[in-house]
């Protein structure tokens, strides 16, 4: 099976509907593959509206639609999995309700997360921040090359390495064999995000 994490585009809560399903819609063109729906204002019919639309770009592609933080709206939408972050549902309860199936993703932010994670009913981890960001205020750690570098050894589940990654350092952190890398305002803001999506990939050079 393809590497599904590979290229990870996590969607701006900024941006229209219209714009989140032009960038999408886009990004798969250009190679991502996988496309996690994140919204930070708490409004959950919008969410829900929002997923749909991106599920409805999404259909017939093979890429997989994951929602973030909400396991309600991940089963109301019928996505294909979840991503979880340490203040949200426990993993092995979130595990339960959307049954054996759905893809379960759990961010880890410091070396206890990371290893406590290793006995979690999870598919994957989302590590971060790599680097710091403007998109993310409040990072417990930077993991920075060295620290990536470790915990893909240390890890027996996939990690998708988040944070500050551009296509500057992409290079450098596929470099670490890190199962996939995910991306925000570099997809989401360029000019063209299908032509962003390609150039990343090419970098990332696997």
């Amino acid at each position: 099976m393809s590497n599904i994490y590979k290229l990870y585009l996590v969607t701006d809560d900024k941006q229209s509907i219209s714009e989140l399903c032009y960038v999408v819609a886009e990004a798969i063109k250009g190679g991502v593959t996988m496309v996690q729906i994140r919204e930070k204002h708490g409004d959950v019919r919008q969410f829900i509206e929002r997923s749909a639309a991106v599920k409805q770009v999404l259909e017939g592609s093979g890429v997989p639609l994951i929602i973030n933080d909400r396991v309600d709206v991940a089963l109301a939408v019928k996505a294909d999995g979840v991503h979880l972050g340490q203040t949200d549902m426990p993993a092995s309860l979130a595990r339960k309700l959307i049954g054996p199936d759905m893809i379960l993703g759990l961010s880890v932010e410091n070396e206890t997360q990371l290893r406590e994670a290793q006995e979690l009913p999870v598919d994957y981890l989302g590590i971060s921040a790599i680097f710091s960001t403007p998109t993310k205020t409040n990072i417990i750690k930077e993991w920075g090359i060295d620290g990536l570098t470790k915990a893909v050894k240390e890890s027996r589940l996939p990690l998708v390495a988040i944070g500050g990654i551009n296509e500057m350092n992409i290079k450098e952190i596929a470099d670490t064999q890190v199962s996939g890398i995910a991306l925000v305002s570099a997809i989401c803001h360029a000019e063209s995000p299908k032509q962003a999506s390609e150039e990343l990939l090419g970098l990332m050079g696997r």
